[in-house]
C-alpha cells in the first residue's frame, strides 16, 4: 500500500511539473508573439503612403486620420511618421495613426499645443523603441559626434505648411520639469536658459522664436526623459 501511495504521489508531481512546465512554454510564447507585434507596429511601414511630399498633398494626411496634425522626418535616422493629437496626452500612447490599439502607440503633439504648430513652442513625444523605432533614436543624440551629423529634420502641417527644423540642443530632464513639459506656462527665454546650463548639447540657435522639442522616456523605472530641441523655420 505505501508503494502504491508513492507511486500516485510520484505521478501526480510529475503531472504538476508538466502543467507548469506547459503553462511557462505558452508564456514564453506569447512574449515572444507580443515584442514581435510590438516591433512589428513600430515599424510599420503602411502609413508611409499618407506622407506628404509638399504642400500639394499635405492633405493626405486627412485621409489617416482626423487627428493626424503634420508628418514629422528627421534625416538620417528612422524617425519618419506622422505626428497625431488626441484630446489628451495618454490618447495615443497606446494607440496607432490607424486609431488601433498598440503598445507602440504613435508618435503625438502634446494636447494644449496648437495643431497647426502657431505657438513658439511645439512638444512632441514618442515610445522609446528598440533599432531605432519611434523616438529610440533620441538617445544617440547626446553623443555629440551623432549630433553633429543629424542636426536637419522636416515638418509638414496637414493645412500645407512646410518647416525646416535645426536641431541645436540634446538634454535629459525629469518629466515634472515645467519649463519644458508646461508647454502653456513656459517661454523661449526660459527654455533656452534651462537648457544653457542644463543640457548636454547646446549650440546657441538662429533665430529661436518657434522650437519643437522631442521627447521620449528612458526606461520604465524612472521618469527621466530624453529630448531634442531644434528650430522651425518655413
Amino acid at each position: 500500500m505505501p508503494n502504491k501511495a508513492i507511486r500516485i504521489v510520484d505521478k501526480s508531481i510529475d503531472r504538476i511539473v508538466l502543467i507548469v512546465s506547459l503553462l511557462l512554454f505558452l508564456i514564453c510564447v506569447y512574449a515572444m508573439i507580443d515584442a514581435v507585434m510590438v516591433y512589428y507596429n513600430a515599424n510599420d511601414q503602411s502609413v508611409l503612403k499618407y506622407k506628404p511630399h509638399g504642400k500639394e498633398d499635405a492633405a493626405v494626411l486627412r485621409e489617416l486620420s482626423d487627428d493626424a496634425v503634420a508628418w514629422l522626418t528627421v534625416d538620417d535616422t528612422n524617425i519618419d511618421y506622422p505626428i497625431m493629437q488626441g484630446k489628451n496626452n495618454s490618447e495615443y500612447l497606446n494607440k496607432d495613426p490607424y486609431g488601433d490599439y498598440s503598445l507602440s502607440g504613435s508618435i503625438f503633439l502634446d494636447s494644449r499645443c496648437d495643431g497647426k504648430f502657431n505657438d513658439a513652442y511645439s512638444l512632441l513625444y514618442g515610445h522609446h523603441m528598440d533599432y531605432g523605432a519611434m523616438f529610440g533614436a533620441l538617445d544617440e543624440f547626446i553623443k555629440p559626434e551623432y549630433f553633429s551629423a543629424h542636426q536637419t529634420g522636416k515638418l509638414t502641417t496637414v493645412g500645407g505648411e512646410e518647416y525646416s527644423i535645426t536641431f541645436f540642443s540634446a538634454a535629459k530632464a525629469p518629466a515634472d520639469e515645467e519649463i519644458i513639459f508646461d508647454p502653456p506656462n513656459t517661454t523661449n527665454k526660459k527654455l533656452l536658459d534651462y537648457l544653457k546650463k542644463k543640457a548636454a548639447i547646446f549650440k546657441e540657435p538662429q533665430n529661436p522664436g518657434h522650437i519643437i522639442a522631442l521627447s521620449t522616456c528612458q526606461s520604465a523605472e524612472n521618469i527621466e526623459r530624453m529630448l531634442v530641441f531644434g528650430v522651425l523655420s518655413k
